[in-house]
């Protein structure tokens, strides 16, 4: 079988909003026994973790690097708390929902899908669903029930610029940024 490298495409937040971000992680690590968010910089995905044979690196660099993007910087409001009650729950927080966060998310797929038609693309990458997860894979059912009576009250509110997004390499540990596609 042929080795494979592990990337994905994603909006990281600002350094400060990333710290409020990192906070609420932290109080669900110590008190909802979730850490699996703290392994990777608070982001909203745009292509979802995808594998590429490791010698195509090269190839998915240039792609990147060579993106055409028509959408201009715009903004993204993020608004209290969102879940997804799967057996596997996430607890995320909301972005406002924008038609320009939709348009760069519809842009990078489509070109994604030309360059590379044989890596599979999920459905929940075709009915995009932005989100922001503090809470995801670790949690268990018993405390994601606890969190999320207080998460679906609590108030978030943040505001930030859309300057560029992030092409993330995994390397065996941990999620590192390889590239940076400005808008």
């Amino acid at each position: 079988m042929k080795k494979q490298n592990l990337y994905f495409l994603s909006i990281v937040l600002p350094e400060e909003l990333c710290r409020e971000v990192i906070l609420v992680e932290e109080y669900i690590a110590a008190t909802y026994d979730s850490h699996r968010s703290l392994k990777i910089v608070p982001h909203i995905t745009l292509k979802a973790p995808f594998t590429i044979p490791t010698e195509l690196h090269e190839e998915v660099m240039q792609w990147f690097a060579q993106l055409y993007i028509a959408t201009p910087r715009f903004s993204v409001a993020l608004k209290d708390f969102g879940c997804f009650p799967y057996s596997h729950p996430v607890i995320y927080i909301n972005p406002v929902p924008n038609p320009m966060l939709a348009k760069l998310q519809s842009e990078v797929l489509n070109q994604f899908l030309k360059a590379f038609p044989e890596v599979k693309i999920m459905p929940h990458e075709v009915s995009f669903k932005p989100h922001v997860t503090v809470a995801y894979r670790d949690l268990s059912q018993e405390q994601f029930q606890l969190a999320w009576q207080e998460f679906s009250s609590r108030r978030f509110s943040a505001v930030f610029e859309v300057l560029e997004f992030q092409l993330l390499q995994h390397n065996g540990s941990k999620w590192n940024t390889i590239g940076i596609h400005p808008l």
